[in-house]
């Protein structure tokens, strides 16, 4: 495969890919969820991802924890407000390759429910294969933490005992595969 530097737009593989969060509940277990539809196009120059330009754009009503109740709560007001908020989205300011490998650091500007905050996310990078059908795909693994009540999600209930029903913390997962686009 050649590494030329023409600028290549990479978009994203929604049946190989996947968005999830994972959140404290009573402070005792986690409570898991995901979004079931999003996109992203990252730009670079031939294959190199260090100078990767990234936007991803989540719908934020496509919620789902598996839980019809739990997922309309996160959809009103006190969450995600989609209906004056209906996208979530992520656009790269920088990317650090430290040590030169398969290991990134990628910064970004995350915007929640109009709060826009600058945020770090550990990237593993995959490589890069053809298909069977000779299409070039590349694949990531995609790891943070955000705080939701930077994000005004401050929704919280006290628990009898100490502490809170749901905590601030909430942690970041995605796969993440990629198609070149001609």
């Amino acid at each position: 495969m050649s590494d030329n530097t023409a600028r290549q737009k990479w978009v994203l593989d929604p049946g190989h890919s996947e968005i999830e969060f994972k959140v404290r509940h009573l402070m005792v277990s986690n409570v898991k969820g995901n979004f079931n539809q999003f996109e992203a196009s990252v730009f670079t120059p031939g294959s190199d991802f260090k100078q990767a330009e990234i936007e991803c754009s989540i719908d934020s009503s496509s919620v789902d924890t598996g839980n019809v109740d739990r997922d309309q709560h996160l959809r009103s007001a006190d969450f995600f407000n989609v209906e004056q908020f209906p996208k979530i989205s992520f656009i790269s300011t920088r990317v650090e390759n430290p040590g030169n490998d398969s290991n990134y650091i990628l910064w970004g500007d995350l915007t929640i429910a109009g709060v826009t905050k600058n945020i770090k996310l550990d990237v593993e990078f995959g490589g890069i294969q053809k298909d069977p059908w000779g299409n070039e795909k590349a694949g990531f693994s995609v790891n943070g933490k955000i705080n939701r009540g930077e994000f005004n999600l401050k929704w919280n209930a006290p628990l009898e005992a100490g502490g809170v029903l749901v905590s601030d913390e909430v942690r970041i997962n995605a796969e993440v595969q990629l198609v070149r686009s001609n």
